[in-house]
């Protein structure tokens, strides 16, 4: 199935390499362009812009920010081909993979909307990802048979990106939320354990621990908004700006208000 594809991988930040990295180990032709000097994978020969890497390609993986991806994709559009696979990495909203897809739609190539749902290094090719948009599908019969693990989630630009945005709201705040909590604990020699009371909780999740964390959240809000605002008062005379803290108890406060209304 690989034989014969032009890969061209336009950044080779983190992701952007080692994706490269695993496909030129493939029996595949790849060329990558980065705008920062110095960078580059051995066996990938770099192009001097976004276009030249892109031109006659069979596949173009954006892999940089999502601040310069329209930028890019308009720079590239020029030089697709109807049929090519004209796929972005890049973390992004829903809107912008969908202004991506309009950009690329007048060419006759197939965007493609690729959420990663993973860290890049360590797993290159094999990052379980989402893919969604008029591409999603050959994107997927393309990269699953080189090593991809590729779930095709729909055919409009955006539903990838949603899926992963909506999982990131959870894990990056509670990453956040554990990282003010140890903070605090840090400051009050307790950092082992409140560290390892976190690592339990985690390690004995089940499946109901979501529904139970949202029920609960509701059942006693008015109880948990005067807990939260203590903690908050806590982290501020221990010096630790409780940001986490005081947005839990305005969502808390906010749920009381909704009950309130309720039974009015």
């Amino acid at each position: 199935m690989g034989r014969g594809l032009r890969f061209a991988i336009l950044g080779l930040g983190e992701a952007g390499s080692a994706i490269a990295r695993d496909l030129a180990a493939r029996d595949v032709v790849v060329v990558g362009y980065d705008p920062a000097p110095g960078k580059g994978v051995a066996g990938v020969p770099m192009m001097g812009s976004e276009a030249e890497a892109a031109a006659g390609a069979d596949v173009v993986l954006s892999v940089n920010w999502a601040r310069v991806a329209l930028d890019v994709a308009k720079r590239v559009a020029p030089v697709l081909k109807p049929g090519r696979i004209y796929a972005d990495l890049n973390t992004a909203s829903p809107k912008l993979k969908r202004a991506l897809a309009d950009v690329i739609a007048p060419t006759g190539a197939l965007f493609v909307d690729v959420a990663l749902m993973s860290p890049v290094p360590g797993r290159g090719l094999s990052t379980p990802s989402l893919a969604s948009g008029p591409g999603a599908k050959n994107y997927a019969d393309v990269l699953i048979p080189l090593g991809g693990k590729v779930e095709v989630v729909g055919e409009e630009a955006g539903l990838a990106a949603t899926r992963k945005l909506l999982r990131s709201v959870f894990f990056k705040g509670m990453a956040a939320a554990a990282m003010e909590a140890l903070e605090a604990a840090k400051r009050l020699g307790l950092w082992n354990e409140v560290h390892d009371n976190i690592a339990k909780t985690l390690a004995e999740a089940d499946e109901s621990l979501a529904l139970r964390l949202v029920e609960g959240s509701l059942r006693h809000a008015h109880r948990r908004w005067e807990e939260m605002m203590a903690a908050a008062e806590l982290l501020e005379e221990l010096g630790v700006e409780p940001l986490m803290t005081r947005a839990a108890a305005a969502h808390l406060a906010a749920l009381c208000a909704r009950s309130t209304d309720r039974l009015a």
